[in-house]
């Protein structure tokens, strides 16, 4: 024994060794779920809080960000909220927002809960097969801000009347510009005369703003009304257009909007098909690639899937 185990047992203090000994099998479990309980409330708070990873699983971000990146989302940047839906499902939790360190800018690549089709209240309220499930995550590029106008010229973006800055990595599919002569039915807002190529302009919603509505632009505005209030409330009786069954001439708007568009301009269902995203439905923002892998081989085959991970996308930065 050695002198500083001497004093240590004249003193009465005990060595791990001795304590581990005393510990009987059912302290030692006990101490065991301890542990897993707490690297679970960490790990949630982790993900709920600070940064979470997302799956893309979609080429509208290509080549700034590819299908089978798995990539990690700031989420404290824009402030965090609390858990939106119970885990699994599409049932909506009462939810609060921490400080945000900073809002959204033009060029950041923004993670967003999908607000729904063009005519849909939320995400998955048609019904349709090909509709998402409410809480779906996007990922695309911060093109417009609150008050700002917005206009595609033959595919070149222009936000407030000045070329709006291009992603080093965009993408077309054609080079070739629809004429604006060609109308797309499943354009935003409904019943405009625009395409993809050839796009507005159009004013992306600020708080505060007043709108004139008239039986003309009703259609403009009836799905962000009605959005707002959380339910179906827009109608026409008589000629006149109701909120609440009450006749209005006008509407103020209650949220902050952005325009978002993918990199892959031409194979992007962004915001010149969906609409705007309100600030609430900001999750964060991707900042890094973890790694990444071809999603088309199933997991089956894990060491060809392991044998996809693309190299040069581990710890990419996304800008």
């Amino acid at each position: 024994m050695s002198f500083k185990e001497l004093l240590k047992k004249l003193a009465g203090i005990k060595n791990q060794e001795e304590i581990e000994k005393e510990k009987t099998p059912k302290e030692k479990f006990k101490e065991f779920i301890k542990s897993l309980l707490w690297a679970a409330v960490a790990a949630f708070f982790i993900i709920t809080f600070i940064v979470q990873n997302t799956r893309i699983p979609t080429p509208s971000m290509e080549g700034t960000i590819l299908v089978g990146d798995f990539v990690l989302v700031n989420k404290f940047i824009y402030g965090s909220t609390s858990p939106r839906y119970i885990p699994f499902t599409e049932v909506q939790l009462p939810y609060f927002q921490l400080p945000a360190i900073r809002d959204p800018r033009p060029k950041d690549v923004v993670v967003f809960e999908y607000p729904g089709d063009q005519d849909e209240l939320y995400s998955g309220e048609s019904g349709r097969p090909n509709s998402m499930p409410r809480g779906t995550n996007y990922v695309k590029r911060l093109v417009g801000m609150p008050g700002d106008v917005i206009q595609v010229k033959d595919k070149v973006v222009f936000v407030n009347g000045k070329e709006f800055f291009r992603p080093p990595c965009i993408q077309y599919l054609s080079p070739v510009p629809q004429p604006a002569a060609i109308v797309e039915p499943d354009i935003f807002p409904a019943g405009k005369q625009w395409n993809r190529d050839n796009y507005g302009p159009i004013k992306v919603p600020k708080k505060g703003d007043v709108i004139n509505l008239t039986l003309e632009n009703i259609k403009e505005w009836e799905i962000i009304i009605d959005r707002e209030y959380g339910k179906r409330v827009v109608d026409i009786k008589n000629s006149a257009i109701t909120i609440e069954g009450k006749p209005v001439t006008s509407y103020t708007i209650k949220k902050n909007y952005y325009f978002m568009m993918g990199d892959n301009r031409d194979e992007s269902a962004d915001s010149r098909f969906w609409g705007f995203v309100p600030r609430d439905m900001v999750v964060g923002q991707a900042f890094i690639t973890l790694f990444s892998w071809d999603r088309e081989i199933p997991f089956s085959e894990i060491f060809n899937l392991i044998g996809s991970i693309r190299p040069d996308r581990v710890l990419k930065l996304i800008h």
